[in-house]
């Protein structure tokens, strides 16, 4: 009788998850975030969304959103517009984030590095920005010194790093989060609204009101719709970290890069950009009050560096 009610209790239990945890899933269309032509490029079996905005005879430039539980190509919201003044600008959302297909892979930086390299192959010379692990991606698909890297007009890194996880990787924390069941509810606790809330105040912001309410509700559901926990698995437990020489590829590329800092980081120090910069030859601009996105805190200033770097490499 006892070996019965603990086994009906366990089952009362999991049903509970199981519920909360089918609750908490976002069933809604995502809508891109940003302003521009919505489009689709298929890539290995997936349909990867990207937004485009600006005169298709223009340059070129391809944005690429950091990695984080919330990932998504509306990292770029605030100087979208802007760079698509002079500039025809696309920004994609990766596999496995945003409005991009999310299918159960062990997502690794191999495949990230691929996915890059195949999406810039796409346009002719274009000029690329990236932010965080995005900007090793982006860098190792550029790389001067490889056969396959693509040639550019110019790169802009913000942030960028080749470990954003623990190293060596994790594989038990991936598979807990890819586990059903205590998955889900483990990843539903990494992106719930205050963790959100959280990470954008104490890594992302250094003004921990710059993210608006609505912001925020975005970020929840795209981490929230089918199969969210797969990437983001991959992200925590370390599976996303580079083996590239960042120092070395910066230094191959075909125009002179430029990669941005916030002074107030603390996850990737300013002193992290410092070394980068004295290791590649790349211009180092950092800017005040800023972390880990000084796009988003000083859009301004961040769209006239972009431009600099461009026009720099142009008169090269």
């Amino acid at each position: 009788m006892k070996l019965r009610n603990l086994a009906g209790t366990a089952l009362l239990g999991v049903g509970a998850i199981a519920a909360l945890n089918t609750g908490l899933r976002y069933e809604g269309e995502l809508e891109s975030p940003l302003d521009g032509d919505d489009g689709t490029f298929r890539w290995r079996g997936m349909d990867v969304a990207y937004t485009e905005a600006g005169d298709p005879d223009d340059p070129d430039l391809v944005c690429l959103h950091g990695v984080n539980a919330a990932g998504s190509a509306g990292e770029w919201r605030e100087v979208f517009d802007d760079l698509a003044a002079e500039h025809h600008v696309v920004a994609p959302d990766l596999p496995g984030f945003g409005r991009s297909d999310r299918p159960p892979l062990r997502y690794s930086a191999a495949l990230y590095e691929d996915f890059v390299r195949d999406f810039l192959a796409e346009f002719d010379r274009p000029a690329v920005v990236a932010s965080s692990l995005s900007a090793a991606y982006a860098a190792a698909a550029v790389d001067g010194s490889a056969a396959d890297g693509v040639e550019t007009r110019g790169f802009v890194g913000v942030c960028p790093t080749t470990v954003a996880g623990p190293s060596p990787p994790k594989s038990w924390l991936r598979e807990l989060i890819r586990a059903p069941l205590v998955g889900d509810a483990l990843f539903n606790v990494i992106a719930s609204k205050p963790s959100i809330r959280y990470f954008n105040a104490d890594h992302g912001y250094d003004d921990p009101t710059n993210p608006s309410d609505e912001w925020t509700d975005y970020e929840w559901r795209t981490s929230h719709v089918e199969n969210a926990r797969f990437a983001p698995a991959s992200f925590v437990s370390g599976y996303l970290n580079s083996d590239l020489d960042l120092a070395a590829a910066l230094a191959e590329m075909d125009a002179a890069p430029t990669i941005v800092w916030g002074r107030e980081a603390d996850v990737s120090p300013l002193a992290d950009g410092r070394e980068l910069a004295d290791a590649s030859g790349a211009r180092l601009v950092v800017f005040d009050r800023a972390k880990l996105l000084p796009h988003v805190e000083h859009p301004d200033r961040f769209v006239e560096t972009v431009e600099e770097t461009l026009v720099a490499g142009a008169t090269a």
